[in-house]
């Protein structure tokens, strides 16, 4: 097996850089679309057959070193009796969004190995199939949280913060439940056959130094290291304020991946170079072309300098609109591209 992931994440020296792209089993696939047809999301993510047929689709367009499970960071809102619909351009969109400790109590404990069972069995397809590891994912406590008070979201969190702020207990029972059950999910999917579990904290950005440690920290932290001691290989994805990268190193992981608004060298040196990292181009880089995304790449592997520990990505999911030929030139040079060579 390809395990260039998982060695990367123990920052063991490798021959060259692994690669792999967040959303790259989606919409800039031609495929994609007719392996979906016109089945919602949810439908298709609890067939665990189709979804693995998704999942492997990049394999088809080029030869990344992990394939990230088709799935949402939302599916977990529907084993916990939470309504939820997906809107085009919007994200998750919940039915009777929390807006006091009342509504936190109404959230239904579950067993992931029970109420996400598709999920897992998505993986045990997957593993009998493909040379390269699997990567689970969940969602961070802030992140999930702030599409359950405020839906559909404001560009700037002003409900989320304001319940945080208004209803500290609340907002500590509720990000308490998702950092429980997140971590049982993330060590269910390791189980299944996951090789590392990504953990997603899209939104945590909007939050200051301050609110981030007094309300976030602990919680997150709580998600990381429950897996971690379970035995759980972790990559802790980040986006937004470079402000937050100490704390958000603070709070765990065995890899943090990080956003384009730092650059790799730098973040690295911020998290400590104990620390694999992940990251970092930003997306909009590959809807300039080849010549343009090869040729930042190479800027991003030269940074690295050849350090054992780095995963290449993107700093964000990969754009709709990204043509895939694009993506096969970066993984091309990403592969190409000879350790040895940064440090020459």
């Amino acid at each position: 097996m390809n395990d260039r992931i998982l060695r990367a994440i123990r920052r063991e020296p490798l021959d060259r850089t692994p690669v792999w792209f967040m959303r790259q089993a989606g919409r800039s696939l031609p495929r994609y679309r007719e392996l979906r047809g016109e089945r919602e999301m949810f439908e298709l993510i609890r067939d665990a057959e189709a979804s693995a047929k998704i999942t492997a689709l990049p394999l088809e367009y080029y030869p990344v070193d992990a394939l990230v499970l088709y799935n949402d960071l939302a599916t977990p809102y529907l084993a916990a009796g939470i309504e939820v619909e997906m809107r085009k351009g919007v994200g998750p969109v919940i039915a009777d969004p929390i807006r006091s400790a009342v509504d936190v109590e109404r959230l239904r404990p579950f067993d992931p190995q029970e109420a996400l069972g598709f999920n897992l069995d998505q993986i045990r397809i997957l593993v009998e199939r493909i040379d390269v590891p699997v990567l689970g994912f969940v969602g961070a406590p802030f992140t999930l949280c702030s599409y359950l008070i405020e839906s559909p979201r404001h560009r700037d969190l002003k409900g989320v913060k304001s319940f945080i702020l208004e209803q500290p207990e609340a907002w500590a029972k509720l990000a308490d439940f998702w950092a429980e059950h997140m971590a049982q999910f993330g060590i269910a999917q390791h189980r299944a056959g996951a090789g590392a579990i990504q953990v997603f904290d899209s939104w945590a950005g909007a939050l200051s130094v301050e609110d981030y440690r007094e309300y976030v920290l602990t919680p997150t932290q709580r998600l990381l290291r429950t897996m971690e001691d379970a035995g759980v290989p972790t990559i802790h994805y980040f986006n937004g304020n470079p402000a937050l990268l100490p704390l958000v190193a603070e709070a765990g992981g065995d890899a943090v991946s990080v956003d384009w608004r730092l650059p790799l060298d730098e973040a690295w040196r911020t998290i400590g170079h104990d620390r694999a990292i992940q990251g970092n181009l930003d997306p909009i880089a590959l809807l300039a072309g080849p010549e343009v995304a090869v040729r930042k790449t190479r800027e991003i592997l030269q940074l690295a300098n050849g350090r054992p520990g780095h995963i290449f990505n993107l700093g964000h999911g990969i754009l709709p609109d990204t043509d895939h030929r694009v993506l096969a030139a970066v993984v091309d040079a990403v592969h190409d591209f000879a350790l040895r060579e940064a440090t020459a």
